[in-house]
């Protein structure tokens, strides 16, 4: 892995590049993308089981119920209770995100409203065919179901005619009865558009790969989606000599095996802390079955960074607006106040990343690539539209309508002021 040091010459321009370098990786032929949306927006099914056969050797859309109770009859009982135990605590801490409607009554009997009213149908993607996320079913469908969705559909590509008993069973525990052996723009495009087999859906959540994230850009506007990029995963870690290196080694390689983009990063005032890490992480790589995943993951996104300064640990993890961020620093409390950019973060030795991405409660469906700037994570909020109720009483519009009609003539807009004028008393 690279080393960069703060006091070398060009640091911030050579970060810079680094991480610029990263997202022109995320940038694919959106032709292609297009193109697929438009077949299956044409011709439907038949299209959409066309892709399902190139991409993932499937030859059926929708696994029948049949199926889905043999296959999760065949589900470990321990893994059964794992994810009973991840959806108990998930949905604990997600029912605590529930907004209240306001009702507000101004001294002239003026009548404001603003109510969170659920999306009627929601289509949850999770990843899949060689992959298995039972987790990441939960973090989409808990959410949904604490803020009242009606109609919850998973899109979930199996492989060869089958999907995960895991997710399946994951499915189950949210009562999702529609289920779909489908993925990629094919199926962005399915659930968007609607075919025969498939009803449309107002709003589409999860992550995916980066052929995933591009079909969600291009549909946006005939669907909703969740206002951020939830692409490859990354995590930065601020790490001290009270830390352990084989610790905060194998938190990097915990995430660097998801994916060749994923992305790592150290930051550290201890040069020995990264020579150490270095060393673990050479070791640690051999002991896991994605190996060659989070070798290139590490090789080509990871770096080690020394930095001789709080302030400018503050200032580059603000920058690098990770997905996840790790304090494992003595001193994480003075930190905290100053960090305004990231997706999640975990406080101390002991909150490790992996622990958030399954049971602790908050949800691993994250911004990446820098988006924490300007987004936030899945939550109960993203599964709401809030709408304004405005009751106008007749003293009211005769008060604060002159002050309206005055704004919409400098404003040019004479229709307007009229449409105020023609309510107000003659005297």
């Amino acid at each position: 892995m690279k080393i960069l040091n703060n006091k070398n010459k060009n640091f911030d321009k050579i970060l810079d590049t680094f991480l610029s370098q990263r997202k022109a990786k995320f940038q694919i032929n959106s032709v292609s993308v297009s193109k697929i949306i438009n077949d299956v927006k044409k011709n439907g099914d038949k299209a959409l089981l066309k892709y399902e056969k190139k991409f993932n050797q499937n030859r059926k859309i929708k696994p029948s119920l049949k199926e889905i109770k043999r296959s999760i009859k065949s589900l470990n009982p321990k893994v059964k209770k794992a994810i009973d135990n991840a959806y108990s605590r998930i949905y604990k801490f997600h029912s605590l995100q529930k907004f209240k409607n306001i009702s507000y009554i101004d001294k002239l009997n003026n009548k404001l409203e603003y109510k969170y009213l659920p999306i009627e149908s929601v289509a949850i993607y999770v990843p899949g065919s060689t992959a298995s996320y039972p987790s990441s079913v939960l973090m989409n469908a808990i959410p949904a179901i604490v803020a009242g969705v009606k109609r919850i559909i998973m899109i979930n590509p199996g492989y060869k005619g089958k999907q995960n008993p895991a997710v399946l069973y994951a499915a189950k525990k949210c009562k999702i009865n529609e289920i779909y052996s489908i993925g990629g723009p094919s199926a962005i495009s399915a659930v968007t558009y609607g075919t025969k087999k498939i009803s449309k859906v107002n709003k589409i959540v999860g992550p995916g790969n980066i052929y995933v994230a591009a079909a969600k850009k291009e549909v946006f506007g005939d669907v909703g989606v969740e206002g951020m990029i939830a692409g490859p995963s990354e995590i930065t870690i601020v790490g001290d000599n009270y830390s352990k290196p084989e610790w905060i080694a194998s938190d990097l390689i915990g995430q660097a095996e998801h994916d060749e983009l994923a992305q790592c990063i150290l930051i550290s005032k201890s040069r020995e802390l990264i020579d150490k890490v270095k060393v673990e992480i050479f070791k640690q790589l051999k002991k896991i079955p994605r190996t060659s995943i989070a070798k290139k993951s590490l090789l080509n996104n990871g770096i080690l960074i020394h930095i001789n300064s709080d302030k400018k640990i503050i200032d580059v993890v603000n920058k690098i607006a990770p997905e996840h961020l790790e304090l494992n620093v003595k001193n994480y409390k003075s930190f905290i106040p100053r960090i305004k950019n990231a997706g999640s973060i975990c406080l101390g030795k002991y909150a490790v990343m992996a622990m958030t991405d399954y049971n602790i409660g908050s949800n691993h469906i994250l911004p990446t690539n820098g988006s924490a700037k300007f987004s936030s994570g899945i939550s109960v909020n993203e599964f709401y539209k809030r709408i304004s109720y405005i009751n106008i009483s007749k003293k009211g519009i005769e008060k604060l309508g002159p002050s309206v009609i005055t704004l919409a003539n400098y404003e040019g807009l004479a229709g307007h002021a009229q449409s105020v004028k023609k309510r107000i008393r003659r005297k």
